[in-house]
């Protein structure tokens, strides 16, 4: 009985932490930084203070294209499924080759994926360039239409976080509390796109 009564507590403990901290995606425009408060009006119109650590992972946005996927290559593929059932990127991003590959949804749309994968090969289809993607434990031919959205991060400091750049962050929340993991900025007009 008490092994049973402290296996509960510790699952109690256990999940009650879970869900205090949670993580969210927060995507706008800055509006302030302090170099510890990063404030942020949100693309639906909320405003938001965001605690950010000295030693916090910031990227710029670079442009990025097709033609520069190769087999090989790990890429974060953001998609859609189409009414007929093919795969549609709406994000396509390369990522780091330490990644973990697989598949996820995503907050980027409603019923949006996020699929980590290595390009096993990049034809031309009557549709437009279409990615065959292997996620660890399957492939997916993902079709990339003229509209997707496409960029690559690059250098940043906190010193990137600017008023009026748009920015991508990853946050921990715990009550009202909202602390960054990582952000991306835009710099030079292109916007960060995840």
């Amino acid at each position: 009985m008490k092994r049973a009564a402290l296996a509960l507590t510790f699952l109690s403990l256990t999940l009650s932490t879970s869900f205090a901290q949670q993580t969210q995606n927060i995507r706008g425009l800055i509006q302030a930084f302090d170099g510890q408060k990063l404030e942020v009006e949100t693309f639906d119109g909320r405003k938001v203070s965001i605690g950010v650590p000295a030693d916090l992972r910031v990227t710029t946005t670079k442009p990025f294209s097709l033609s520069e996927v190769k087999p090989g290559m790990k890429l974060g593929v953001t998609t859609l499924k189409a009414p007929n059932g093919q795969t549609i990127a709406i994000d396509v991003r390369p990522i780091s080759a330490t990644a973990n590959e697989g598949l996820s949804p995503y907050d980027l749309k409603p019923d949006s994926v996020m699929t980590n994968g290595i390009v096993e090969a990049t034809v031309s289809s009557a549709q437009g360039p279409e990615l065959t993607l292997n996620y660890k434990t399957g492939t997916v031919k993902v079709l990339v239409p003229a509209e997707a959205t496409l960029s690559q991060p690059g250098p940043g400091t906190l010193s990137d976080l600017k008023p009026g750049e748009t920015i991508f962050v990853a946050v921990s929340h715990e009550g009202d509390k909202l602390t960054a993991l990582r952000a991306q900025v835009s710099k030079d007009g292109v916007k960060p796109t995840q």
